[in-house]
């Protein structure tokens, strides 16, 4: 199994409810679409003690899911309308369980 966790920083002027609701809905909205995903969660309530606004955990069967998720066409066009266009930083750490 592997596990793929992003850590984003929204850009000042785009950090709001509806853009938090539309990357977790998109990223989410993803399961059952995408073969070997097993899990995926979308994190926007952060506490006051966060320095990163959305965090995304996702379980995949192995390395090559987590390769075919990435250029998933579904994927693509969450990441492309969703998150890439408000997002400031990305931080990732993919590790095998």
């Amino acid at each position: 199994m592997v596990k793929h966790i992003i850590l984003w920083k929204l850009k000042e002027e785009h950090n709001n409810d509806s853009v938090k609701e539309g990357i977790k809905n998109g990223l989410e909205g993803l399961f059952g679409k995408i073969p070997g995903l097993i899990e995926i969660e979308v994190q926007t309530a952060g506490l006051a003690s966060s320095n990163a606004d959305v965090m995304l955990y996702s379980v995949f069967e192995d390395e090559a899911s987590l390769k075919g998720y990435a250029t998933h066409p579904e994927h693509v066009h969450v990441a492309d309308t969703f998150v890439r266009p408000f997002t400031q930083t990305r931080l990732c750490l993919d590790f095998e369980v």
